[in-house]
């Protein structure tokens, strides 16, 4: 092309300076067309990395969390796919049982499943601990569909309760250094026993707390406590 250019240019009768700054100028407007890949493809390569990075924090951000508490308090966080991104203990040994256990991107009701199949679970149930699990969330589908799933999960454990909360009531749990289930069960204990610190209730088992709210109550009716179990309680939640 630039061989035909100076042929052309060559047989023009022109001034010669004025031949060169032509042949420079048209020149130079060929050279910007052929640079022009490089920008869309940069462009396309940031729009990939955009996406990329898009569905992973979807994937990763969670939506919802699952409070486990039987002894050891455990949380899970779950997001919008119903998969666990994250898991966190709530006393020392929901900590040990949250470390022994590989449950991230699982699905939500085979985490929970894991958990009550699990040695130190499962022989605490057998003896008739009490287990209370939390959806934490927005009153919207997801939760909804999460605490269906989470009372499928414990349809056959005796003293099983299963509520859901919205996330304010998680953060002031949170905030005394309680899960959801035992922040639950403190407030219960609070309204019979005004002298009660959160203190006390964490290091407590949730059969314990139960217990003491039973006696309470029972000093109030003057109905002695009934011993063991509560019967499955699945209770609707965001009350």
């Amino acid at each position: 092309m630039k061989d035909k250019l100076q042929h052309a240019f060559g047989q023009v009768h022109a001034d010669p300076a004025r031949v060169a700054r032509t042949r420079a100028f048209v020149l130079a407007q060929m050279r910007p067309a052929r640079r022009a890949v490089w920008p869309r493809a940069l462009v396309a390569a940031a729009c990939l990395m955009l996406a990329v990075l898009g569905s992973g924090w979807l994937w990763l951000s969670p939506t919802a969390h699952i409070s486990i508490d039987v002894n050891p308090s455990l949380e899970l966080a779950v997001n919008r796919f119903d998969r666990v991104v994250g898991v966190e203990g709530w006393n020392e040994d929901g900590q040990i049982l949250a470390d022994s256990l590989d449950l991230q991107f699982t699905d939500y009701t085979q985490a929970v499943e894991e958990i009550l199949a699990h040695e130190t679970v499962a022989n605490l149930l057998a003896e008739d601990a009490v287990l209370e699990i939390t959806v934490v969330g927005p009153e919207n589908a997801q939760c909804t569909r999460l605490l269906a799933g989470v009372k499928a999960c414990t349809a056959g454990q005796g003293n099983a309760r299963c509520h859901a909360a919205r996330p304010e009531e998680a953060a002031a749990a949170h905030e005394m250094g309680l899960s959801c289930g035992k922040y639950r069960a403190y407030q219960e204990l609070l309204a019979l026993d005004p002298t009660v610190t959160p203190e006390e209730v964490a290091g407590m088992t949730m059969a314990e707390i139960r217990a003491a709210i039973r006696q309470l109550q029972g000093a109030e009716t003057g109905v002695p406590a009934a011993p063991g179990g509560h019967g499955h309680g699945h209770r609707h939640g965001w009350e």
